[in-house]
């Protein structure tokens, strides 16, 4: 398709035959005192900017994922698609050729005057705030396609929401009316207006002429637009006009004048050197070889059934899709994603990958197993240089693995280009290719554009996002829908967060996004829900295939695929053949219980792990059992910890009690026992001797017993049977004590978490910490499927084999327990179901709508929204139904007044020291102090919301140093200071805190 003169299309050319009038609009101004400009930018360059970086983002950035949803759905195919971004691009901003914008900058306005566009002052023009510059240019362009392209009202609408919300926001219905009230606003009224009209107009036409899109047009009458690709337009333009608007890049009149707009863009281009996306190679078909060139697997591993299986899936599927991964622990659900998203990229065209995962220290966790795997990964392109990756959360730049990377791209942007990087390369089948260089890129770690980046791993919540009506929506839906998405822990979300997330799946399903989902625990209504949110509910149903298994609701491994259209398969491969038998054991609540019993099964040696569901249940055990075996043999963790205190724990945790090969000697070799909360039940590969567990929700129970036995190792005579204690209910009155000296017998009898074989009897009661936590419901149905296990002479959980049938078992329809349990249990459903339905109910206002029929426009597509979101405190409350927790940087005060770091803080990276350092109060800290003073903070406990909230944050205020507020501090600039003595304590709004690097925060009320 060519332009004018039979050129090919090139929005540079919009100049060349403009009118003086229409030369004289102008577009950008660093705006100095008094309404005058300085240097300045007409639009017609503007225009001419953005439509030529709109097309090097097409042809050098944008997955081909991306851009075959788009061509998809026009007559033209890819060149059509192509045409339409750019032309887009190129006309976004055509709404600054209006009085409501011009009239901003005095003298500017005056040139304009003197060529005919005259204006009111800004000062006179009032309502101007109603002609937002991109609504101004959604009302023109829609104009101009009526007269110029003879489309109808709806057909326009698809295209000119998309000028409309180049800003962030699609205009809704109220905005376009109240415009079309106020044409003012558009043209000045009288001898002028015919003048605006026509500078208007021949922008418009020379952008048509310049981008090859006015012989086009015809074709384009009937197109229906699908939402999504309204969307990813709409994101395109978006970034387009944020890279063409940097000056740095872009340099405004007069330097620019003597340049080219040829020259200019290519500069502009070097100088960005903005990193293309990953081609994925199309994986070796043996699934051994595969597996062993991207995960360096050791000579003579073998990979386990459900990993082959899952890739032979994702080949066989007629397109790219849905594939959910149910796996044992430690099964290398991972390591399957990973294969999986790259055989899907290299089908699709996806250009990177998203691992999503629950909690921000699983995201650090995973973000070094992401990098290590593009390290061995090969790319289709070999001159396209590195790619970029991203640490998904807001603490990212603490991260140390991340900070490498972004070290080696903290270059500053400059319109030169860099030396050539050094390029790694491979031989793959016979031909080289080129390994996928890793880069941090400086233009995308902000805020709104790091998910961008090719590749990413972080929490789930980047993910919820995407369905959450809120500002620049559109540049997430861009991010995703070029990538493979992969989510971890799709157990570990409750009813408010599955609500954002099945909308999330919605969204990625009409994008034809390929997407893989992993769960050791998922109950098969929630694996139903993943199903039909991706495919779309009716598609699902109607498109079900019989599944392939012999028993459905309890195959395990299972793996379950489903096509973007509907098609649904269902697979169940071998077990690996690693089987661990745990027997479980009732045990009375009490941490002096507990204390006798572990004294029996520790007396030769060995390491336990006591998983409590509160902190203050963690604490309270801890403190019992450190006056019976001593402070050396127990560690304690939870979520009170200051960042890198937290940090270290984990590192600390993975040495001492990892795999055999990792472990390096530290492995205690005396008696040591961890009491941990919820942290140990995620994304933490540690293995431990006998196992204690308050009672939780069945499938967390067996994510707790997957930390028991997980390798193979020499284990003391008394613990070379896995066991699991449960614990964690209210006591009954016991009959008789059991002789506390008779070894391997519980310290109670009876029926303290459901072994009672009486039909009539009661139900246990959950101790008051863990019904607060999951709720009634979940934890009585879990006794109950447990309860032929605890009895006496009960059969041992058999894992894998058990997983699946004590999941559908807990979570599924059919009555559980005993007769006499039946009330109790129907009493905690109905509460359960009114506080799911709660949760969803509120989820539901801010939640995106599904996507609509082709052909209806994002016209108030995000109305009635949360305005910005990003992943910080605040953003995280949107999308997550929690407690609105105060987060504090902890440091601390000295008798005389002085400020400085926590004293006992590890040495970074670098091994620079943290620890102890002074912190001035007349000046900002220098990097290295406010990193480390960012990297304590702490997420105050519950205690510090709702009521107590606000005389929390008045109080802490009082500490408040006007020297890091400003920009050079962007570290500490608004953050909340919490200052312990040098004993480590403080008050706050009536509460006594204490923190030790051992135990965490303590908090506890003043009389």
């Amino acid at each position: 398709m060519h332009g004018m003169n039979g050129r090919p299309p090139d929005p540079a050319r919009i100049g060349e035959r403009l009118s003086s009038p229409a030369r004289t609009v102008w577009a950008k101004s660093d705006q100095r005192e008094g309404g005058k400009s300085g240097a300045w930018l007409p639009l017609w360059r503007h225009m001419a900017d953005s439509g030529a970086v709109a097309g090097r983002l097409w042809d050098d950035w944008l997955p081909r994922q991306v851009r075959r949803s788009v061509a998809d759905a026009l007559p033209g195919g890819e060149a059509d698609a192509r045409l339409v971004a750019v032309w887009l691009a190129t006309v976004h901003d055509i709404g600054k050729a209006t009085p409501a914008f011009a009239c901003q900058v005095e003298d500017l306005a005056a040139i304009m005057h003197d060529h005919g566009l005259a204006m009111p002052t800004r000062r006179l023009l009032t309502e101007r705030s109603a002609a937002p510059h991109g609504l101004a240019g959604q009302m023109l362009l829609d104009e101009w396609l009526e007269a110029r392209g003879g489309f109808a009202k709806d057909a326009r609408g698809q295209f000119t929401v998309i000028v409309g919300g180049h800003h962030g926001v699609p205009p809704d219905a109220g905005q376009v009316r109240q415009l079309r009230g106020r044409s003012e606003l558009l043209r000045t009224r009288g001898v002028s207006e015919a003048v605006w009209r026509g500078v208007q107009t021949e922008l418009l036409d020379a952008a048509a002429v310049a981008c090859g899109v006015r012989d086009r047009l015809v074709a384009w009458r009937d197109v229906r637009l699908p939402q999504t690709v309204q969307v990813l337009l709409s994101a395109t333009v978006i970034v387009a006009d944020w890279i063409a608007s940097n000056s740095d890049l872009f340099p405004y009149f007069p330097d620019a004048q003597g340049q080219t707009s040829a020259e200019r863009v290519e500069a502009a281009w070097r100088g960005l050197e903005l990193p293309a996306p990953w081609r994925a190679v199309d994986p070796p078909a043996e699934a051994d070889d595969h597996y062993g060139t991207r995960f360096a697997l050791p000579p003579g591993a073998q990979i386990r059934p459900v990993q082959a299986a899952a890739v032979e899936l994702a080949r066989e599927l007629p397109e790219p899709g849905l594939l959910i991964v149910e796996a044992p622990m430690g099964e290398g659900k991972t390591e399957a994603a990973l294969a999986v998203a790259e055989v899907f990229a290299a089908r699709s065209g996806a250009g990177g990958c998203f691992f999503a995962l629950p909690t921000r220290a699983t995201g650090d966790a995973m973000f070094p197993r992401l990098r290590d795997w593009l390290g061995r990964l090969p790319d289709e392109d070999r001159e396209r240089g590195a790619h970029s990756v991203f640490l998904a959360h807001a603490k990212s730049a603490l991260n140390p693995h991340y900070t490498a990377l972004m070290g080696a791209a903290s270059r500053p942007l400059a319109v030169e280009a860099d030396d050539p990087r050094t390029r790694g390369s491979r031989r793959v089948d016979g031909h080289v290719v080129h390994t996928a260089e890793l880069v941090a890129h400086q233009w995308l770690r902000g805020r709104k554009k790091g998910m961008l980046s090719s590749f990413a791993a972080g929490t789930i919540d980047q993910l919820l996002f995407g369905a959450l009506k809120s500002r620049h929506l559109a540049l997430r839906h861009l991010a995703l829908a070029g990538k493979v998405v992969v989510i971890d822990e799709a157990h570990a979300y409750d009813a408010y967060m599955d609500t954002y997330l099945d909308a999330a799946l919605a969204w990625l399903g009409a994008y034809r996004v390929p997407v893989v989902v992993l769960s050791a625990t998922l109950p098969a209504a929630r694996r139903r829900e993943l199903a039909r949110a991706y495919a779309g509910a009716q598609a699902y149903k109607a498109s079900r295939e019989p599944p392939r298994t012999d028993d459905s609701s309890h195959a395990y491994p299972l793996l379950t695929a489903v096509s973007p259209g509907g098609r649904a398969i269902e697979r169940a491969p071998a077990a690996s053949g690693r089987a661990t038998q745990v027997a479980v054991e009732a045990l009375a609540d009490g941490p002096e219980v507990l204390a006798e019993r572990l004294a029996r099964e520790l007396g030769g040696g060995g390491c336990a792990l006591v998983v409590r569901n509160t902190v203050d249940r963690v604490r309270d055990t801890a403190a019992v059992l450190r006056a019976r075996f001593g402070a050396e043999a127990v560690t304690v963790a939870h979520a009170r910890f200051v960042d890198l205190d937290r940090a270290a724990k984990d590192t600390d945790l993975r040495e001492r009690f990892g795999p055999p090969e990792t472990c390096s000697g530290r492995r205690p070799e005396t008696a040591h026992i961890v009491v941990a909360s919820q942290v140990a039940e995620q994304s933490l590969d540690v293995d431990f001797d006998l196992l204690v567990t308050d009672l939780a929700p069945v499938d967390l129970v067996l994510q707790r017993m997957g930390r028991l036995h997980r390798h193979e190792r020499e284990r003391p005579p008394r613990l070379r049977t896995a066991r699991c204690l449960v614990t964690g209910v209210e006591p009954d009155e016991p009959d008789e004590p059991d002789d506390p000296d008779e070894p391997g017998d519980p310290d109670e009898p009876g029926d303290q978490v459901g072994t009672s074989t009486a039909p009539d009897g009661p139900p246990p009661v959950p101790v008051r910490g863990s019904a607060a936590v999951y709720g009634a419901w979940p934890l009585l149905r879990a006794a109950a499927v447990l309860r032929p296990h605890l009895a006496d002479g009960g059969r041992p959980v058999r894992l894998p084999a058990d997983i699946s049938p004590l999941v559908q078992d807990a979570y599924g329809a059919a009555p559980v327990g005993p007769a006499g349990w039946q009330d109790s249990l129907a009493a905690a459903e109905k509460s359960d179901e009114a506080r799911r339905a709660r949760q969803k109910k509120k989820a539901r206002t801010y939640r995106l709508a599904a996507p609509k029929a082709p052909g209806r426009s994002l016209l108030g597509w995000i109305d009635a929204g949360v305005g910005d979101a990003d992943d910080t405190p605040a953003g995280q409350q949107q999308v997550r139904d929690a407690t609105d927790n105060l987060e504090v940087l902890v440091v601390q005060r000295t008798a005389d007044g002085m400020l400085r770091t926590l004293p006992w803080l590890p040495p970074d990276e670098r091994e620079r020291r943290r620890g102890g350092l002074e912190l001035p109060a007349d000046a900002p800290p220098d990097r290295h102090r406010a990193r480390a003073v960012a990297a304590s903070a702490l997420r105050l406990p519950r205690q510090f919301s709702h009521a107590t909230a606000d005389r929390a944050v008045a109080e802490l205020e009082e500490l408040y140093i006007d020297a890091w507020q400003g920009r050079d501090c962007h570290w500490l600039a608004g953050q909340l200071l919490l200052a312990l003595d040098e004993e480590c304590r403080c008050s706050l709004a009536g509460f006594a805190l204490h923190y030790s690097p051992d135990d965490g925060l303590e908090v506890t009320r003043v009389p």
